[in-house]
């Protein structure tokens, strides 16, 4: 929502804000001038005059870059004076993705956003929901001999995610959970004793947690969705299999959002209606 704001007020904002960007990076009006490509003189005026007018647009552009700050904030526009790099290298991050089952920077995401609600669309089953067995198969491949070391480490993180506070809402493909049961595609070779036990955990896992622990699952075909982790209105990350993408700009993290809650307008089922679907996966699995 855009404030008016009459121009004689807004013109002594920007005489102020000037002053303050300044001081803050000790210049002068006669190294302001030489900066901006000015006489002394028109900086001078900038700070002093009574005048409702506002600078062209291109002075008010060359005193920012030389002050460090945004144009924005000198005109009263914005309450932040950073400059749009610098506003963006602060909500977008890269960081690595290694192949783990809660690895430091996630769990630290976790710890961050205790007490909020937790959106997530995985990667495939939910590590969370998962069973040692699951676990072992999946990730001994990469981890070798450290698997059994590796998931003991995880369990203790698992543990207090659940019990952290936090509500977990979950956007799964259901064509993923068909999948599993039939040991299809990247669940090609899963016994069916591990298939269902699987399910059985995860029906377990949903009826005792429901309602802090809600499933959802989506038709793919209708609305795709890559792996995403919305924690509360902290932080948005994206998972792109070698590296997260977090975003904490607010804008960002509230579009996400909206993507998640459109799976969920979008799921084929409803949460309560999860248990009975995964015991009919269960049955079907010879």
């Amino acid at each position: 929502m855009v404030t008016n704001t009459d121009k004689r007020d807004r013109s002594a904002l920007f005489r102020t804000r000037l002053a303050q960007a300044m001081d803050l990076a000790g210049a002068t009006q006669s190294g302001l001038a030489r900066a901006a490509n000015v006489d002394r003189s028109t900086i001078s005026q900038l700070l002093k005059g009574d005048t409702a007018r506002l600078p062209n647009a291109q002075l008010v552009a060359e005193c920012a870059a030389a002050l460090g700050v945004s144009a924005d904030w000198l005109l009263g526009l914005t309450e932040r004076p950073e400059q749009a790099a610098e506003l963006l290298a602060s909500a977008l991050s890269m960081t690595e993705a290694p192949r783990a089952l809660v690895d430091e920077q996630i769990f630290a995401w976790h710890q961050e956003a205790a007490g909020y609600k937790v959106r997530h669309v995985p990667a495939g089953l939910p590590d969370m929901m998962k069973t040692r067995a699951i676990l072992q198969w999946e990730y001994e491949p990469h981890l070798g001999r450290t698997t059994d070391q590796a998931i003991g480490a995880s369990e203790d993180r698992l543990d207090w995610m659940r019990a952290s506070g936090s509500d977990y809402e979950i956007a799964l493909p259901i064509h993923d959970l068909r999948a599993f049961a039939r040991a299809e595609g990247y669940y090609d070779g899963l016994s069916a004793d591990l298939r269902r036990d699987q399910l059985r955990h995860m029906i377990e896992l949903h009826t005792q947690l429901y309602p802090s622990l809600r499933l959802h699952p989506f038709d793919a075909r209708k609305l795709y969705s890559a792996p995403v982790t919305i924690f509360g209105p902290l932080l948005a990350v994206i998972y792109l299999g070698r590296n997260y993408l977090a975003f904490r700009d607010t804008e960002r993290v509230q579009a996400i959002t909206l993507h998640f809650d459109g799976l969920i307008r979008e799921a084929e089922l409803s949460s309560r209606d999860v248990p009975a679907f995964l015991r009919a996966l269960h049955d079907e699995i010879t």
